[in-house]
């Protein structure tokens, strides 16, 4: 009884301090756009977004450890398993973020992640590849980071799904540079696959309280440069798959 009062009151003051941290948010990005009088670039956005991750590691009191170069421009590839994913490399670098359309519609996360520049794309609409594409370069060309999780979906983390390359073809035409990211986490009291992992048919809300009443919770980011790529945008897909395939073997032993 006691173990379940002790993280009933830690859920519960968590699940406070997080929609805190969210609304905090939301105001110091008003100030930002009147400060600029408008919608600020998305650049100084994404910085925004990085203070606003920064805060939100310590409300899920995240222990993160980073490897490997950390990347300030190009395309980043990362495997995908959460919606942590997002806290941990938005805390880490400055980026802009490739996203469902779906996400844009989650409470109050959604809001961060539209203020934060996001690109949504409709995974089920064919004929958004062109805009989405064009987005794309032209983050790229302005020299910002763009973040894509080519796997279309999260996992448990057992295996690393196959990349869809539909969203390469940015990447096959820009010299800023390509780079990959492994993510992975441990948890000291509950299994990662069914609490850390948000995928098969999960619901948002249940699968954030349990998480936000779990102790430690463990992330690692490594990173590594692609030196050199195919032009062709299905080629390099299984490169960058077979890259971070290689940083999950390693991480392993």
């Amino acid at each position: 009884m006691d173990h379940a009062l002790h993280r009933a009151f830690r859920t519960t003051v968590r699940l406070l301090w997080l929609t805190g941290e969210l609304l905090l948010a939301l105001v110091s990005f008003a100030a930002l756009a009147l400060r600029h009088a408008g919608i600020p670039d998305r650049e100084l956005r994404a910085c925004w977004l990085q203070r606003v991750c920064r805060r939100l590691l310590r409300v899920f009191s995240i222990g993160l450890r980073i490897s490997g170069p950390v990347p300030s421009t190009g395309m980043l590839v990362c495997n995908h398993l959460s919606y942590l994913d997002i806290v941990l490399i938005g805390a880490t670098t400055p980026c802009i973020f490739v996203s469902k359309s779906e996400v844009k519609r989650w409470p109050l996360f959604g809001w961060i992640a539209s203020l934060a520049g996001t690109l949504f794309v409709h995974r089920n609409k064919h004929s958004d590849l062109a805009r989405i594409t064009r987005e794309m370069s032209r983050v790229l060309d302005a020299g910002s980071l763009l973040v894509l999780f080519p796997e279309g979906t999260t996992s448990d983390g057992s295996e690393v799904l196959p990349f869809k390359s539909s969203l390469f073809e940015p990447a096959t035409r820009q010299p800023q540079g390509l780079s990959v990211g492994f993510i992975a986490y441990a948890l000291n009291d509950g299994s990662v696959p069914d609490e850390v992992c948000y995928w098969r048919d999960m619901t948002l809300v249940p699968h954030l309280i349990n998480l936000l009443g779990k102790r430690g919770l463990e992330a690692r980011l490594c990173f590594t440069d692609i030196q050199q790529h195919s032009p062709d945008r299905k080629l390099i897909a299984r490169q960058l798959h077979s890259e971070i395939v290689r940083l999950k073997e390693a991480f392993s032993v």
